[in-house]
């Protein structure tokens, strides 16, 4: 198949390629030649931004076209009106934020969406990442119809992931000590390898498959507690957990999710929860959680430790906890009378 990638230069898109060179496709990448510049020197690449520059794609001819990187109704609106003669097949990668529900266990592709509030800019933030996304996959279904498919990932984890989510926890438990463990070990966590999710994204181009998909994994039920302790095997560490409660991380303002990677309030259960089971008959599969968590610490490793924080419009990502704040919690856990001593 003779494929588009709109971006293919850092993480998930990165992975897309890698999946779908692997399986003997021929690629073109589309971006704006700034980010990982100079990979993929073998594969054809026209540098262009989305927003100004899709004429440069006219006259071209794909089989289907990747979009990791649409976040805003007008742009993908406008991506799709330029393609829809050029490619047969159109692959939108939205998010388990798409969902209204945030307290439902177990969301399926047929709950309600999040709408954005009527009047409301086109601008991206916290709180329009996810009715944006809803607004795109609308975007894409009315112009490709049965010849596109939704991806909704969960947390997207492993190698080249440029935000702290897949590194924290593995460099942090490999640094030994003790270590600040967020609310239940038992409460149930979910996250996907990038590659495992690349690899069936690239089957499902080539089968065309037309449809809504949650995607996010293990297999098997996974838990807080389960994931730190294949942490602690992958690294070879003795560390040792601190459970700290919920109510005391909150009271103190720590940031569930990107400041404390992996943990979201019980409140927000729906999005450690959710059904993949049409993801799973459509075939994605998953690799053992221990060989996705050593794969992303030999990657963490080599990483400079300044790198800038990750911005997406209005959205900057919260860089992981901190040593030192990691110590004042540690600290104030261990002087109330509840607290392990």
């Amino acid at each position: 198949m003779r494929l588009l990638i709109l971006g293919g230069t850092q993480f998930l898109g990165r992975h897309v390629v890698e999946a779908a060179r692997a399986r003997g496709h021929e690629l073109t990448l589309f971006n704006r030649g700034r980010t990982n510049a100079g990979i993929f020197p073998e594969l054809e690449q026209i540098h262009g931004d989305r927003e100004r520059d899709l004429g440069l794609l006219r006259g071209c001819r794909w089989d289907a076209v990747f979009d990791p990187s649409g976040y805003l109704p007008s742009v993908v609106r406008a991506s799709c009106a330029a393609l829809r003669g050029s490619v047969d097949y159109y692959l939108f990668v939205s998010s388990i934020n798409a969902y209204a529900d945030s307290t439902k266990p177990g969301l399926t592709e047929t709950d309600a969406l999040v709408e954005l509030p009527a009047g409301a800019a086109e601008e991206l933030s916290g709180e329009t990442y996810g009715p944006l996304k809803v607004a795109c996959e609308r975007e894409v279904d009315a112009a490709f119809g049965t010849a596109s498919a939704v991806v909704r990932p969960g947390l997207i984890y492993g190698p080249w992931d440029a935000t702290d989510r897949s590194a924290y926890w593995p460099m942090r438990i490999a640094a030994g000590g003790d270590v600040m463990a967020p609310g239940r070990p038992e409460r149930p966590v979910q996250l996907i390898d990038a590659r495992d999710l690349a690899e069936w994204i690239v089957r499902l181009m080539e089968g065309r498959v037309h449809g809504a998909f949650n995607a996010t994994g293990p297999a098997e039920t996974l838990t807080m507690g389960a994931y730190l302790e294949a942490c602690r095997r992958a690294a070879g560490s003795e560390t040792r957990f601190i459970w700290m409660d919920e109510k005391f991380l909150l009271e103190r303002k720590v940031g569930p999710y990107s400041e404390v990677p992996l943990w979201v309030p019980e409140r927000m259960h729906a999005f450690e929860t959710v059904d993949c089971s049409r993801a799973k008959a459509a075939g994605l599969t998953y690799r053992p959680l221990e060989e996705t968590v050593r794969a992303t610490l030999d990657w963490a490793r080599s990483l400079p430790a300044d790198r800038p924080p990750i911005r997406w419009g209005k959205i900057t990502m919260t860089p992981a906890l901190s040593r030192g704040r990691e110590a004042e919690l540690l600290g104030e856990w261990r002087s109330q009378e509840s607290g392990p001593r």
